[in-house]
């Protein structure tokens, strides 16, 4: 790992000339540091965006012939890949298998510290063994360190399989950037508050983590212009939004819209299928089946017939 020649230590656990007096500042000038440091995230991430590009287009190629994404992690970066993979299915439509958060310690690790199970490199190992990874899977380690034992371990194992990889850190020539097919490294400085990287190295996790799945799902058809049109009617918003985007991509007005919506059991999908190619709801359920739910394939198969 490269470190700072004069204090031996790592970028993320170095610390902040910039913020060093934010003990003794008023709060709006302690949020305006915290601010100010922020704003370097972007452009860390942005010095790296053909990097994650690429990541995208592997990821993709894994998951249209079956494969899977893996987001493996501990303490906050566990976290935020958990967060990730959570929620694709309810925005996408897509199986709670296609991609998954692991984190050391399991799912207990998302309300409580279990730090030192990142320790464990096996364990990293083991619990990618538990999900029955193949090699056709994919597999993205995060950690800002680029240091953490258990992630080199998931990422290393998976390695051995054939899975694609890759990893989200925030510091430049660690050993889990070496373990990996395709680093991506964005390098945002020391945190406001020291070695505190759920701050500044977090967000730009959070960031690049938002950029993979979503253009994947786009990549897999599953928004068509800017809208996702594989939305779960789940709750009342999203009945709400999945009502619009019906009536923005078929041109019906709100009551024919809602009655469509009723006649095909408040499924998105299976309304804009039945809409756009004429068909009622059982010829629009296996056309969409036909299709692996990808909504403009599943009107193509359909207007063949």
């Amino acid at each position: 790992m490269i470190r700072d020649p004069e204090t031996m230590v790592s970028i993320t656990e170095q610390e902040n000339p910039r913020t060093a007096n934010i003990d003794k500042a008023s709060t709006l000038d302690a949020i305006r540091l915290i601010n100010d440091e922020d704003k370097l995230v972007a452009e860390a991430v942005e010095r790296i965006l053909p990097d994650v590009a690429a990541v995208i287009d592997r990821v993709v190629e894994r998951l249209r012939n079956g494969g899977r994404l893996f987001y493996v992690g501990t303490g906050t970066s566990g976290r935020l890949g958990v967060l990730d993979a959570s929620e694709i299915p309810p925005t996408y439509g897509v199986s709670y298998d296609l991609v998954q958060g692991v984190i050391a310690g399991g799912y207990d690790a998302l309300y409580k510290a279990t730090e030192a199970s990142e320790d464990n490199r096996e364990a990293g190992a083991e619990d990618l063994k538990l999900r029955g990874l193949t090699e056709n899977d994919a597999v993205i380690g995060i950690a800002a360190s680029g240091r953490t034992p258990y992630t080199i371990g998931a990422v290393e194992y998976a390695r051995s399989l054939g899975c694609f990889t890759a990893c989200v850190v925030c510091n430049p020539g660690s050993a889990l950037a070496d373990a990996v097919e395709i680093p991506l490294v964005a390098v945002v400085g020391p945190e406001a508050v020291t070695g505190s990287t759920r701050m500044k190295s977090g967000t730009a996790q959070k960031m690049i983590l938002n950029m993979i799945s979503t253009v994947a799902m786009i990549r897999l058809g599953y928004v068509k212009g800017n809208r996702m049109t594989n939305v779960k009617s789940s709750n009342e918003k999203l009945k709400d939004r999945s009502l619009r985007i019906l009536m923005a991509e078929t041109g019906l007005d709100q009551t024919v819209a809602q009655e469509l919506m009723a006649e095909a059991g408040d499924d998105l999908r299976i309304a804009l299928v039945m809409e756009k190619a004429q068909i009622d709801r059982e010829k629009a359920k296996q056309a969409l089946n036909d299709s692996n739910f990808v909504v403009e394939k599943a009107v193509e198969i359909s207007m063949l017939k």
